[in-house]
């Protein structure tokens, strides 16, 4: 991919002289209980994990038992539909909670079978097609987008997911605005997904306590509202429903969305209608 600096690309209009568009992405993921969880909120006692790993398992099973109820019912009160990044054993081991986004329209985006990195899968194209499949199979359509597991790509994933039908991808979190990396079966746009407004890292890494996500969730939207007034921007947030679903920390989640709220010009899409907008917006700029 070529460097591009954002004040030297053309200038690109959202409809209705918008000023920004959120991106909501829920991410729904299956943690095998054979295997180590990827996260712990609990250390094991002396060190090292055995198996199965019962409270560290229990606290992601939460968010698909309760959690993920907060979230949906929070987005059918707003009327917010969503980006699911879901692993498609999700469809498989959890069809109820699949259902309910289906139910909801909730924009099904790729995000490997289950979780791990994709460093380790030994065939990428067929781990790419199964999940592919999968979700396709539950929900009549192929997903257009991909969140690595964790973000985690090698130098030939770009390639793999172009082949299998993939349009955007939001593993590179180096922009505002969707760029494009050339593959040989061409072009592959990058949505701007988010590492800093983004739970795992702020709660689960950095160890915050939740109103530090909110206030920095706010802070970067006054800012991205602001700038949006010369050049739109693109502002994702990122949650999963075992951490901001918690329910001591569902209201920080609110919190948000409410202010947002008091803004005109705030559009609040999916990552399939900003690729849309991207690849229409693009042409005449």
């Amino acid at each position: 991919m070529k460097y591009s600096a954002i004040v030297d690309r053309p200038v690109m209009k959202l409809p209705g002289g918008a000023r920004i568009i959120v991106w909501t992405i829920v991410n729904r993921e299956v943690w095998d209980i054979a295997r180590p969880m990827a996260r712990q909120v609990l250390s094991p006692p002396t060190g090292v994990t055995t198996l199965p790993d019962v409270p560290n398992w229990s606290w992601h099973e939460y968010g698909m038992r309760v959690g993920f109820w907060r979230f949906h019912a929070l987005y059918e009160r707003l009327g917010i539909r969503p980006t699911l990044a879901i692993n498609a054993r999700v469809c498989v081991d959890y069809p109820r909670v699949a259902q309910a986004c289906l139910d909801a329209g909730w924009e099904f985006m790729g995000h490997s079978y289950e979780q791990g990195p994709i460093h380790n899968e030994k065939d990428q194209p067929a781990m790419i097609e199964k999940s592919l499949a999968t979700i396709a199979q539950f929900t009549g359509k192929r997903p257009l987008g991909w969140l690595g597991p964790g973000l985690t790509e090698t130098l030939d994933t770009p390639e793999h997911l172009v082949a299998a039908g993939i349009r955007y991808i939001g593993d590179w979190v180096y922009d505002d605005l969707p760029t494009e990396i050339s593959t040989r079966h061409g072009p592959l746009v990058t949505l701007p997904y988010t590492v800093e407004c983004n739970d795992i890292p702020v709660m689960m890494v950095q160890h915050h306590e939740a109103p530090y996500w909110t206030q920095k969730c706010i802070d970067s939207f006054d800012r991205l509202y602001h700038e949006g007034a010369e050049r739109p921007r693109v502002m994702a947030i990122a949650i999963h429903p075992y951490i901001s679903g918690q329910p001591f920390r569902i209201k920080y989640l609110e919190a948000v969305y409410d202010y947002i709220a008091k803004f005109d010009g705030v559009l609040h899409w999916n990552g399939e209608q900003i690729l849309d907008w991207y690849l229409k917006a693009r042409k005449p700029a």
